[in-house]
């Protein structure tokens, strides 16, 4: 079992700026430095989709949406991902969940809802 625990949305102007966090923990099994992490993001009506992903070996990709906009990193000490996200525009407007997986099941946390209005 793994359990992660997003942190960090809230309501922000465009333009403006927010980190998330995910905290994981796991039964014994689960090594969070070895594990690939991803943001996902689902907005009202819309398909979830995949924001960016990192390696065990830090390699991220990012959807061409955010792509020099956001930032996903990982602290391994604090088995933590986060995603930094700048110059934010309104149709980023979404739940954001992070994923894993472990055992060939994925996990995910319960999500974390960002706004981006005036």
């Amino acid at each position: 079992q793994v359990q992660l625990v997003e942190s960090g949305g809230g309501l922000v102007q465009p333009g403006g700026s927010l980190r998330l966090s995910c905290a994981a923990s796991g039964t014994s099994g689960f090594i969070f430095r070895l594990s690939v992490m991803a943001w996902y993001r689902q907005a009202p009506g819309k398909q979830r989709e995949l924001v960016a992903f990192i390696t065990s070996d830090r390699t991220t990709n990012y959807v061409d949406s955010v792509k020099g906009r956001f930032t996903i990193s990982r602290d391994n000490a604090k088995n933590t991902v986060y995603l930094q996200m700048n110059s934010l525009k309104p149709e980023d407007t979404a739940v954001y969940y992070c994923k894993t997986m472990f055992g060939a099941r994925d996990y995910w946390g319960q999500g974390t809802q960002v706004t981006v209005s005036s």
